[in-house]
């Protein structure tokens, strides 16, 4: 049953015509934004340390977000140490004059930057506009992230890069994978057949971008088998797109080595028609193509695995164990009885939960080296009342709630029923209505909660009433909303039964 059968929603309205369809702009929005981090380089780079201005960051982070493309493999990422060695030539051409510790630091700040170093979850926000059905305005907010740290087989950290940080290589986005690298390869072939090898080895690059791509989306859904095989949609969704994968491997396979066959031939009739410049380029084609077909021979191996691992991890889900421990309602079984307890009992009590409840310490020192050093080195000197405190810069948080306190307790006085006289969700919102024309939107919400009452949480806590609502198949006669009418009403709980079980556990 939907919340509008409930109760809990609007009647439909007509969607308005015009920007509201208007999806293109929103895929254009969002294309825009995932520029913004590297425009934004250029601009801060003011506020470093030192003579930075010849350098032009958003071509470094391009380059940057191009290495880690193609250095990354299925299973493991690229490395941080090799990806800021290989950027830091590219950095010495902008700016040959100035020390190479500089073109390092540069590297690294670019680096570290795409990452977003210093956020709490390393992302990049950026807020569009676009037009809900009913043809109103809405701001949304669009969470992207560009090269992320991702943890290897061995221990190690490596980076990857994400499909918006694709999408922004090869100038497109939400594109649809294996229609794009068809598109490309054939173009591709069109190019070599034409002997236009500086277009073609562009299109070579964006038909192995699109190969990383197909392999990450792949290698998403393994992950997320390995965690949780409920998670994916193994009956459908998995096997077909497994399926077509591999028809697309396939395919892609003969295409790249008739391609690969008409490269070479360039290549070798290239010196006494069109200069060394034109077999140069047809040779870096012939490593572009074939790092495009070992590509895809890994993704067809992986492919391949993908169901021998789903029944792995079948079998190794569905028969673990479960936990023997359940869970801690902190407040109804520590903190409601531990205040009633005088203070000797209750630090018993907080002691032994809070000896148990902390996880393990690492020492200071885990190496006699470290330990020798750590006892040798003199204490620093210390201000006498401490380091100075910076300021905080507080911002105060906009209220951008629909109802407000008056209207909460409004909504709760009128739900405040007795346990004997329960009533209609339809005069509650008539009754409402009298009051405020928005009061009913936040009864009729309140009601359609109470339809599946956490009575095991009120329980634990100690509530002594629960707020109910029950369905007996009367329909809702509203001007504004449909569904159920349903009985709304309160339910004692066992008040007895709680004590007894705050003193078990106390």
């Amino acid at each position: 049953m939907t919340a509008h059968q409930l109760g809990g929603g609007a009647a439909p309205r007509t969607p308005a015509p015009g920007p509201a369809a208007d999806e293109g702009l929103a895929r254009r929005l969002r294309a825009l934004a995932c520029t913004a981090p590297l425009h934004d380089l250029d601009v801060r780079k003011a506020n470093l340390a030192g003579e930075y201005g010849g350098y032009a960051m958003a071509e470094v982070a391009l380059a940057a977000i191009d290495l880690v493309t193609l250095h990354m493999d299925f299973d493991t990422g690229a490395d941080h140490d090799e990806i800021v060695a290989r950027l830091i030539p590219r950095i010495a051409a902008q700016a040959p004059h100035r020390p190479t510790e500089e073109h390092r630091r540069v590297a690294r700040w670019v680096l570290e930057s795409l990452i977003n170093v210093g956020s709490v979850d390393r992302g990049f926000r950026a807020v569009y506009g676009t037009f809900d059905p009913d043809g109103s305005y809405v701001r949304r907010d669009y969470d992207f992230k560009l090269i992320e740290e991702v943890p290897g087989p061995g221990g190690g950290v490596y980076l990857r890069t994400t499909d918006e940080a694709v999408n922004v290589l090869v100038g497109a986005l939400d594109t649809d994978v294996t229609s794009a690298q068809i598109a490309a390869e054939v173009k591709l072939e069109v190019l070599i057949n034409r002997g236009r090898l500086a277009d073609a080895q562009l299109a070579a690059e964006q038909a192995r971008y699109r190969t990383v791509q197909y392999a990450e989306a792949l290698r998403r859904t393994l992950e997320a088998t390995r965690r949780d095989i409920r998670a994916v949609d193994w009956l459908h969704t998995v096997p077909d797109m497994i399926t077509e994968a591999l028809d697309h491997v396939a395919d892609r396979y003969r295409h790249e080595n008739a391609i690969l066959t008409n490269i070479r031939r360039a290549r070798d009739e290239a010196a006494a028609e069109r200069g060394p410049d034109h077999k140069r380029r047809a040779a870096e084609l012939v490593d572009i193509v074939k790092d495009c077909i070992r590509r895809h021979t890994q993704l067809q191996s992986r492919l391949l695995e993908a169901g021998p691992l789903f029944r792995a991890e079948q079998d190794r889900q569905a028969f673990t164990a479960p936990s023997s421990h359940p869970g801690l309602d902190l407040y109804g079984q520590l903190l409601s009885p531990v205040l009633g307890l005088p203070l000797e009992d209750a630090r018993q009590v907080t002691d032994a939960y809070f000896a148990r409840g902390t996880g393990p310490r690492d020492p200071g020192a885990v190496r006699l080296g470290d330990l020798v050093d750590l006892l040798l080195t003199p204490p620093a000197p210390r201000e006498h009342l401490g380091a100075q405190m910076p300021e905080p810069d507080l911002i105060a948080t906009p209220d951008d709630s629909r109802f407000s306190e008056d209207q909460l307790a409004a909504a709760q006085t009128l739900l405040a029923l007795p346990p004997d006289a329960p009533r209609r969700l339809s005069g509650l919102l008539t009754e409402a209505r009298r009051q405020d024309p928005d009061l009913p939107y936040l009864v009729a919400l309140m009601a359609f909660h109470s339809a599946s009452p956490p009575v095991g949480t009120a329980y634990r806590q100690g509530e002594e009433q629960l707020l109910f609502a029950v369905d007996d198949g009367t329909a809702l006669d509203d001007p504004e909303f449909g569904g159920a009418d349903l009985i709304v009403g309160t339910a004692l709980l066992d008040a007895v039964g709680m004590a007894a079980e705050r003193a078990e556990v106390a």
